[in-house]
């Protein structure tokens, strides 16, 4: 298959700063994955998929053969610094545009510097959930904190590309405002500087406040079954609604990103199973990468070639045409991303 247009990543985080050595890249690895300590005796975090697959497709980056050993690879990447290595791995991941959660933990990336290491563009995602819980550090009442609050929904609808929440349920309207001001209230009772929000009725007042803003939604939701009503009740209202579910539920959501004509779906880490369930203009490629740069070059790789194993198999079929294969890798690698969240000036 002829070279494709680079892909636009639309969930990350930021890439780290510094050096690292091997047990802070492994601790790196590790989070990624959501795996907990160290690995098991006579083992290590390498012994992995992802740890096979940077050493497959990060190596060659950095001027090494692939598959080399961890410590010369981690050897190589110290030689090299880890300002010049994370921009050479970032400017090799094939990724032309990212969509970053905003505010980014210390020790990662911004959207601006991840785009000047990438050589690419960058655009900030605004998590509505922290949003509330700054704007809930600073005020003394129910009253500030609904103001201040709508507040700055407004500022950041004009300079963000989307919203983003982590809501598990929501219900097909919107909580009316006595509901809502008592669940303010309780929350800012009862809370701690820097505590979490974790008041439901806010959550969905947020969400609900969000799609009013006509920018797309992303829901990072375990299973988006529960979210069904929502999805149903806000088709039409002009905001598209983006799933990211986690395994094993992205054959779900791209069930019900067939239903919904506003609402779309991550490809997932595994495409070839969400390719047969929706069709392909609703699905988008996502590396989810945190920390590691070599988890954007990762996570593109793995997605690039299942995707083309996929369609090359229904073109050996005659299933498909190699053109309409080429279109589909297109359609879910950038295509359907520069739509939904309306980068189509910046197509290559």
């Amino acid at each position: 298959m002829a070279a494709l247009p680079p892909l636009v990543d639309q969930h990350s985080h930021g890439a780290v700063h510094g050096e690292l050595g091997l047990g802070s890249f492994e601790a790196q690895m590790a989070a990624a994955s959501g795996a907990e300590g160290p690995a098991p005796a006579g083992t290590s975090h390498f012994d992995t998929r992802t740890g096979l697959a940077i050493r497959r497709w990060c190596p060659p980056l950095l001027g090494l053969e692939p598959h080399c050993s961890p410590v010369r690879y981690l050897a190589r990447r110290r030689e090299l610094g880890a300002f010049l290595a994370g921009r050479m791995l970032l400017r090799g991941a094939g990724i032309g545009a990212f969509l970053v959660e905003a505010g980014a933990p210390a020790g990662l990336t911004s959207a601006a510097e991840l785009a000047a290491a990438a050589e690419a563009r960058a655009h900030e995602v605004v998590r509505l959930e922290p949003l509330a819980e700054q704007v809930a550090d600073t005020s003394g009442s129910v009253d500030s904190f609904l103001g201040y609050t709508a507040e700055a929904l407004y500022v950041a609808a004009q300079h963000a590309t989307a919203f983003a929440s982590g809501a598990t349920y929501c219900e097909g309207r919107a909580p009316d405002a006595g509901a809502v001001r008592r669940a303010a209230d309780r929350w800012l009772r009862g809370r701690r500087p820097g505590e979490p929000l974790a008041e439901p009725a806010l959550v969905r007042h947020l969400l609900w406040s969000a799609v009013a803003t006509g920018l797309p939604v992303q829901l990072h939701c375990p299973d988006p079954q529960p979210l069904t009503d929502f999805l149903r009740a806000t088709a039409g209202l002009g905001s598209d609604v983006v799933l990211l579910p986690r395994v094993p539920h992205h054959r779900r959501a791209a069930q019900l990103a067939t239903v919904h004509a506003h609402v779309y779906a991550d490809a997932g880490p595994f495409p070839e199973e969400t390719l047969g369930q929706a069709p392909f203009g609703k699905l988008l490629f996502s590396s989810g990468a945190r920390g590691l740069p070599e988890l954007y070059v990762t996570a593109a790789r793995l997605f690039s070639r299942a995707v083309e194993r996929v369609v090359g198999e229904w073109a050996a079929e005659g299933l498909c045409a190699a053109s309409d294969g080429r279109r589909i890798v297109e359609l879910v690698g950038s295509g359907t991303a520069r739509r939904v969240y309306r980068l189509a000036a910046e197509a290559s």
